[in-house]
């Protein structure tokens, strides 16, 4: 019995740090209807500056070219009251930028621009901070006195867990009452209701949003500074916290703060006390049940009251990106991909690495083309389903002792099968519900199953043989020469194929009742559609061409690991794939040239840098900013505005510009649109 108190009071702070983050996710998602996926990384970057200026007596300039501190005269740190009021000064000025330059413009952006943004918010504070300190774990000075501690039993918990406790009450209280009481409160609530009727009573939304945002942006820079001490600071320590935090926001509904803390909280201390159930049943699994739990609570919640979540009565909302119907090609890929193999015999090895780089990139962004693209679920796990075929190739192969290309085709379908079941959910839930579900299914299936060494060696990874067809060798590496021909060549083929098939899917029947579940469900089923089927297989086909990508990072790699599939590697790829245009496949290629380690950014670290050593982080830093800029100003990415530049040339070029016909603006004929662009 002592054990279960100790463990439920030691899982205190983890259900602290949770609603402390669940606050300002709450507060932003009243005041504008956005769900920040970024807030645990505004709480982390609050945290850095909190550090910099109580240990360091330095403010961080995050930007690059800049100094990259501004030294304020104090060696040995600022003091606490003057760290703190300058840390929160700075979550003041992010949250009023973060909504003037983010999500004002976005305001009424479909639901995947607001995602897209703020994984780019995400992106972008994590490679800042990784770039000024590095990714080793920083400690923190607590505000908390950590030094005090009371027993229960034999064990000795520290009060810093319970004034935790107590802050978040505090502030859930606080926050209750401010909008339960307060005029600012009662509008906001208003507004959320009915905006357009807000704004006919006076109120200004784009105001309330604007306030939301710097309480939003206070809340998460407070917790940072409080909860840093006690987890260790780095660049991606709190930026996870969002999932359990997530878990306890959907369970209030998005509605009720004391809901929301009182779950953050109790799902804290059974997560301690799953920590200890190892030590107590011998079969109980060594790791990852504690993180599994807020996934399941993400499932129940949405399962249970996904229908009735409350949503902001936005005045409109924009349309997602145009998925163009194209001719049928073959002379322009097969021209591509004889320019990609003569590559691959022609370059060096350090430029051969880069490209097959950007062939697995471009398979997982053919897979987010086929799911968010065509589908319109939006998808944040990705490379944990690439990673489920990585770990089941591994079995096969290497234990089974299948060979090529039976082993890879059998791990594709188990990968098929876990999207699958990743897709139950969205028969129930659509939007942003589906991507907090997607997000939660990746965290949970690394943290319960790469990371557990009795399913996958953990950390020390699981060994692949490399390719054998016909007797001869494919492998990705012999001797020391990396990114042998072969290998790529044989990766080239196999996504020339893919990409020629989602082409065909586009055009098909199955590629139109795509579109129309993606406009409007109910229509689609008025007209016929089968929802239900359409939805399982297009996560199916996307699956099994994310197992494809699984398959060649485990050959190319030879020892599967978790690194290589961290949910952030996923959030990263929506942002590749969203910049090079997520609903066409030669966006899908573009992505696959801006994946990290590819083509364009080899090309970057090595001509234009000259081998820096934060060169990783100013890639996240490009990728995060590009982002964002996509979302707000060419939602259809850069395949998209090569489109659009296309069909203005070739408009130019059969009619001429306006001066040569006499100024007199003559109208061209306008591109036949699909019937599936009206219903997206």
């Amino acid at each position: 019995m002592t054990d279960l108190i100790v463990f439920a009071l030691l899982g205190l702070a983890t259900g602290a740090i949770a609603a402390l983050i669940g606050l300002g996710v709450l507060v932003g998602y009243r005041g504008s209807g956005v769900i920040n996926f970024a807030q645990g990384a505004v709480a982390m970057y609050i945290a850095y500056v909190f550090y910099s200026l109580r240990v360091l007596g330095t403010y961080p300039l995050p930007i690059p070219g800049l100094p990259g501190f501004i030294h304020l005269g104090a060696p040995n740190g600022l003091s606490a009251p003057i760290a703190v009021v300058l840390s929160l000064a700075t979550a003041v000025v992010l949250g009023v930028l973060m909504h003037l330059l983010v999500f004002r413009p976005l305001r009424h952006a479909p639901a995947l621009a607001k995602v897209a943004a703020s994984v780019g918010i995400m992106i972008l504070l994590q490679a800042a901070m990784a770039f000024r300190f590095g990714t080793n774990t920083q400690t923190v000075p607590s505000l908390i006195p950590s030094s005090g501690a009371f027993s229960v039993g034999h064990a000795i918990i520290p009060w810093d867990r319970v004034i935790l406790t107590v802050v978040v009450i505090v502030l859930s209280v606080g926050l209750w009452a401010l909008f339960r009481y307060s005029r600012f409160g009662l509008s906001v609530r208003g507004a959320a209701e009915n905006e357009k009727a807000a704004i006919l009573l006076g109120f200004s939304p784009d105001r309330q949003a604007s306030l939301n945002w710097v309480l939003a942006s206070l809340l998460a820079g407070l917790g940072g500074i409080l909860v840093a001490p006690i987890i260790n600071l780095t660049p991606t320590g709190l930026t996870l916290e969002i999932i359990p935090a997530l878990a306890a926001t959907l369970v209030a509904r998005f509605s009720s703060f004391g809901v929301m803390s009182a779950t953050a909280l109790v799902l804290g201390m059974a997560q301690g006390e799953l920590q200890n159930l190892p030590s107590k049943l011998s079969w109980w699994p060594s790791t990852g049940s504690d993180q599994l739990l807020p996934f399941l609570v993400i499932v129940v919640a949405l399962f249970l009251v996904g229908n009735s979540l409350p949503s902001r009565g936005a005045a409109s909302e924009g349309r997602l990106p145009a998925a163009h119907a194209t001719r049928p090609q073959f002379v322009l890929p097969a021209v591509a991909t004889a320019i990609a193999v003569v590559m691959f015999f022609t370059l060096s090895a350090g430029y051969r690495l880069a490209l097959v780089n950007s062939v697995i990139g471009a398979f997982v962004c053919l897979s987010l083309v086929v799911m968010t693209g065509f589908l319109g679920t939006i998808a944040l796990c990705q490379m944990t389903i690439a990673g489920v075929a990585a770990y089941v190739l591994a079995a096969l192969a290497q234990r089974a002792g299948i060979p090529f290309p039976l082993s890879p085709l059998l791990a594709c379908l188990g990968a098929t099968v876990v999207g699958l079941a990743i897709a139950i959910p969205a028969l129930r839930v659509r939007g942003i519900s589906l991507a907090v579900i997607t997000l939660g299914a990746g965290w949970a299936i690394e943290e319960f199953f790469f990371n557990n060494p009795t399913y996958t060696g953990g950390v020390n990874g699981t060994n692949v043989p490399a390719i054998h067809i016909l007797g001869l060798n494919v492998a990705f590496s012999k001797g020391s020469e990396i990114a042998q021909p072969a290998f790529g060549v044989l990766a080239v083929i196999i996504l020339a194929l893919i990409a020629l098939g989602v082409m065909n899917l586009r055009r098909s029947p199955t590629g139109r009742r795509f579109l129309a579940v993606r406009g409007n469900e109910r229509a689609a089923a008025a007209a016929g559609v089968d929802v239900k089927r359409m939805k399982f297989l297009g996560f199916g086909l996307a699956s099994f061409i994310a197992g494809i990508a699984g398959c060649f990072v485990a050959y190319q790699q030879t020892l599967v690991s978790q690194s290589s599939f961290d949910i952030l590697v996923s959030v990263s790829v929506l942002a590749i794939a969203y910049i090079g245009g997520i609903t066409s496949v030669s966006g899908a290629m573009i992505g696959g040239a801006l994946s990290t380690g590819g083509i364009v950014f080899y090309f970057l670290l090595v001509v234009v840098l000259g081998n820096r050593s934060n060169g990783l982080e100013i890639e996240d830093l490009i990728s995060g900013l590009g982002l964002i800029l996509t979302a707000i100003l060419n939602p259809e990415g850069i395949a998209g505005a090569m489109r659009i530049t296309k069909q203005t040339l070739m408009r130019r070029l059969r009619f001429g510009p306006p001066s040569a016909r006499g100024g007199v603006p003559v109208l061209a004929k306008a591109p036949v649109q699909d019937r599936e662009r009206e219903l997206a």
